[in-house]
């Protein structure tokens, strides 16, 4: 993978935020939830999908904080458009664990 240079990395926007409502996404080609987030004053309410069912239910993200990219622009997911992008990482095969802050942190909180 290419290195790249701090700038590169500064234009990405990581921010936290605290999943607010999640309803199943029935009509995804791959199973996936509908996810709201609250980054809270400036971002707002973002809504988007993933693809988390191996390991949760709408029921079980619900008040969890994720990290998400908030600087994409929108994005077409079959019926549903997507405003940011929830980050997660594969566990041993392949199902995403989503990346959450350790203990609880202001929301729209920026990744340094």
């Amino acid at each position: 993978m290419a290195e790249i240079s701090f700038d590169d990395f500064m234009a990405v926007d990581v921010r936290v935020g605290t999943v607010v409502q999640a309803e199943p996404y029935p009509e995804a080609r791959k199973p996936a939830i509908k996810i709201w987030v609250d980054f809270g004053g400036q971002i707002g309410v973002k809504k988007t999908s993933a693809q988390v069912t191996v390991h949760y239910t709408p029921q079980t993200l619900v008040g969890r904080q994720v990290m998400a990219v908030v600087n994409f622009p929108p994005r077409q997911i079959g019926k549903f458009m997507s405003e940011v992008l929830v980050l997660g990482f594969p566990d041993e095969d392949g199902a995403i664990v989503l990346a959450t802050p350790d203990k609880p942190v202001p929301q729209g909180g920026r990744l340094h």
